[in-house]
């Protein structure tokens, strides 16, 4: 079998670096990139067999990232490798298209494995989560119902939440998302009311809260 070829997103340098040195022994990197929207450019120019990606990402989050990867890069295989441990991103992770899913504490041992277990075809998940997953699954809260989830909103009103979150300007927004600033208003608008919030900050710790954005 030939070595795949690996696409890396992280917006930690430093892991990325630590990273490279495991994937470079079961493949070759094409690439690697910091923020989720550089992840979409690349992985469209390269076409890489495997992409790994965070959750965490500035501009576009890892999971609204898969999304949008499962579609213009169908035959690419999406492993996260991420510090949410939780079942709820384990769940929207393979929603989103993923086939493997690591937490940044395990890495080292088992992203090789996960790697050549993505190449024969298999799904993977750590150990590390599938515990809390059961539990989840066996006991599901009971408690009051919580704010709408976020995979609840429309894909550009989580992508205009997450560069609220992250301090940008309607401005800067509208450029990036190639849209005027009335429209970014008006999603800004829609946000509050349907998340019955009122102010950016509130935003911000909701966006948090959701792993749209870490802090």
């Amino acid at each position: 079998m030939t070595r795949p070829r690996i696409l890396m997103a992280d917006d930690h340098s430093l892991v990325l670096a630590g990273l490279r040195r495991l994937v470079e022994e079961v493949g070759d990197v094409v690439g690697t990139v910091e923020d989720g929207r550089a992840l979409i450019e690349q992985a469209q120019r390269l076409q890489p067999d495997i992409i790994l990606l965070d959750i965490s990402m500035p501009l576009l989050n890892g999971l609204d990232a898969a999304r949008q990867l499962t579609k213009l890069v169908p035959d690419s295989k999406l492993i996260f490798v991420t510090m949410h441990a939780t079942p709820t991103y384990v769940t929207q992770a393979f929603e989103a298209g993923a086939v493997g899913y690591l937490v940044k504490q395990s890495a080292a041992e088992e992203l090789k494995q996960a790697i050549q277990a993505v190449r024969r075809g298999q799904h993977y998940m750590t150990p590390f989560v599938t515990k809390d997953m059961i539990g989840a699954r066996l006991h599901p809260s009971q408690g009051p119902a919580c704010k709408r989830p976020v995979t609840a909103l429309t894909p550009r009103q989580r992508e205009v939440l997450q560069l609220i979150a992250e301090g940008k300007s309607s401005k800067s927004i509208a450029s990036l998302l190639h849209i005027s600033v009335k429209t970014v208003e008006f999603h800004r608008t829609r946000l509050m009311e349907e998340l019955n919030l009122h102010s950016a900050a509130e935003l911000t710790r909701y966006a948090v809260s959701e792993g749209l954005v870490s802090l």
